[in-house]
């Protein structure tokens, strides 16, 4: 059985969590898409972390961990966030990395930080990771494929040679920084391919022999749909593809053979980066939502930046599910709200004079204002509940009303930071 865990919204809605619990089914985890830009963040008996690039069944000994081929690799800080997961008393995990995944350079990082820096009040937010230049590499055919690190070193010279060349155009005159030496950019490669070797492996084959030998494999996305390239508020997008469909692409499992896609659904809206962002609340009333939010305050796993933050946004949220083809949904952090007399939830979109129920592209959206109804709040802690059932009144209604609206079920609801603050439907 084949399940796809990803992000419905802007991403922060709390995959991390429901991740690590349904790893604890799983044989296999795969990571399939983006890099270091994000994080996921898990609580367990090992303590609090922030996983960028592992995949999150790191901390199961059963399970195989795979780094699949749309993800951008960067291997220094692999080996350093491996080191950092270890060094924290957690078994060394099983972990294999695709042969056809690619490297993210450190002049990838680079350029992604210089065009921050001349875009200026235009910036699209980066978190400056390099996201950006390596996917762009990728699709101009002059991104480093690990295989090629293996492979003829005559070959592997002249393709550095090449991309110097089109990389020192840039720096030297649009960016004013110093060029590149192929020679460095070659021992760099060889660097890379000598604490990698240990975890290469052609995960395609190892793929496709699971889903033959019917083992359980959790697919695990970053960020969530309204991210997505194709799908999101573009261009204050990710550059790698959000959705589900896109773990077919990067592990070459059948997309058919995807059965079960979890949409992660935050109970209210956050965000990190610029970009539409309706149900966007600001002042005192952001700034109490923040601090009661996540676990710890709502600031970025990866960047640590203040996450902006809204009511749930019952428009997105149900384009999102759409989006990914989600069978259920996870409800995320619906603790927080307990404070709250009265909680507001975007039931639609005003656009022009006109009420809207769809979620339009980001030169529309750009006009769109929020369409407020306010649901009674239960005032109380909900943590260490665990069945449906027990939970005060308007809790529940909360619940009913958000999964009425976004028209897919939902079957799993967080209601604490740790494992054991789940419930299931």
């Amino acid at each position: 059985m084949v399940t796809a865990i990803v992000g419905a919204d802007w991403g922060d809605e709390g995959k991390g969590k429901i991740t690590d619990v349904e790893a604890a089914k799983s044989d296999i985890v795969v990571r399939f898409q983006g890099g270091f830009n994000a994080g996921h963040t898990i609580v367990n008996k090992y303590g609090k972390f922030a996983l960028h690039q592992l995949p999150s069944g790191v901390f199961y000994s059963h399970i195989t961990n795979v780094i699949g081929n749309g993800v951008a690799l960067d291997p220094d800080k692999f080996i350093a966030e491996l080191k950092s997961v270890t060094d924290r008393g957690v078994p060394q995990p099983k972990i294999m990395i695709s042969n056809r995944a690619q490297i993210l350079m450190p002049y990838h990082v680079q350029l992604d930080t210089y065009e921050e820096e001349r875009l200026s009040s235009h910036s699209y937010g980066s978190t400056k990771s390099g996201i950006a230049p390596f996917y762009s590499d990728k699709f101009a055919k002059i991104g480093f494929q690990i295989s090629e690190l293996f492979g003829d070193e005559a070959y592997l010279r002249e393709k550095i040679d090449h991309v110097v060349t089109l990389k020192n155009v840039y720096l030297e005159h649009l960016y004013h920084k110093p060029s590149l030496d192929s020679e460095k950019i070659y021992q760099t490669l060889m660097h890379y391919k000598k604490i990698l070797a240990p975890y290469i492996g052609d995960t395609f084959e190892f793929l496709r022999d699971a889903v033959k030998d019917g083992k359980n494999i959790l697919l695990e996305g970053q960020l969530g749909a309204l991210k997505d390239p194709d799908f999101g508020i573009y261009p204050m997008v990710t550059s790698s593809n959000t959705l589900a469909a896109y773990g077919a692409v990067s592990t070459g499992i059948p997309p058919y053979d995807i059965k079960n896609i979890i949409a992660v659904v935050k109970a209210y809206s956050s965000a990190v980066g610029a970009g539409e962002f309706v149900s966007e609340i600001f002042g005192e009333e952001a700034d109490e939502l923040r601090h009661k939010g996540g676990d710890g305050g709502e600031y970025g796993a990866t960047t640590g930046r203040p996450r902006r933050l809204g009511w749930l946004d019952l428009v997105a949220s149900h384009y999102g599910c759409r989006v990914q083809g989600a069978t259920a949904v996870a409800f995320t952090v619906l603790d927080a709200l307990g404070y709250l007399d009265e909680i507001p939830v975007c039931v639609a979109y005003e656009l022009d004079g006109k009420k809207i129920e769809s979620f339009p592209p980001t030169v529309d959206l750009k006009r769109c204002k929020p369409v407020l109804v306010k649901l009674p709040g239960w005032k109380c802690d909900i943590r260490g509940i665990r069945k449906f059932e027990d939970l005060p009144e308007n809790a529940r209604k909360y619940v009913e009303f958000a999964e009425k609206a976004i028209g897919v079920p939902i079957k799993i609801i967080s209601n604490g930071p740790s494992r054991e603050d789940i419930i299931y439907r």
